[in-house]
């Protein structure tokens, strides 16, 4: 008889906040959302405690200055995470935004639905709000690996096409 693991579930809400930009082709933008970083919630291990994002639904012209400001490149890229700071509410784990131009033109380009990328960038941002990061291969490969097993969940096929080690050949992934 199979050996079945029970584990607890930390909950993840999630502010959706219009910063700007067109995202009408979202649809129900926090439900769609939602259902991104509730993959992430559920995936064991991750999540320890109650907690909390905020994800700003913004536009390219936005994002450009906040990675002016924070990371000294201006111009935009999809996606900004921005880690809870000292001082910050319990269990919130940080700010994340999305370009909209920017993600529209990379869903177009790569011919991916706009649905699946968002949600794609959102569970890239939770990570990274979590702890991951892709600075060298091996961070990479582990965290391209956890990002292709969450969004299978939601029956999202591999963003990188069975390409790892792909995010450092697509800068404006953050």
């Amino acid at each position: 008889m199979p050996v079945r693991r029970h584990q607890t579930v930390a909950t993840l809400d999630v502010d959706v906040i219009d910063a700007g930009g067109d995202w009408s082709a979202l649809g129900d933008a926090e439900n769609r959302i939602g259902c991104a970083a509730a993959a992430v919630a559920r995936w064991p291990g991750l999540l320890e405690r109650p907690s909390s994002v905020a994800i700003a639904l913004s536009s390219d012209a936005e994002v450009a200055a906040l990675n002016g400001n924070y990371r000294g490149q201006s111009k935009a890229t999809n996606v900004l995470s921005f880690p809870a700071g000292k001082g910050s509410a319990s269990g919130f784990l940080g700010d994340i935004i999305l370009a909209a131009e920017t993600v529209a033109r990379e869903a177009d380009e790569q011919s991916i639905s706009f649905d699946h990328h968002v949600a794609h960038l959102v569970v890239h941002g939770l990570l990274h709000l979590l702890g991951f990061d892709h600075e060298n291969a091996a961070e990479a490969e582990r965290m391209e690996k956890l990002e292709i097993e969450i969004l299978a969940t939601l029956n999202i096929a591999n963003p990188y096409v069975g390409d790892l080690l792909s995010v450092r050949q697509t800068p404006n992934l953050e």
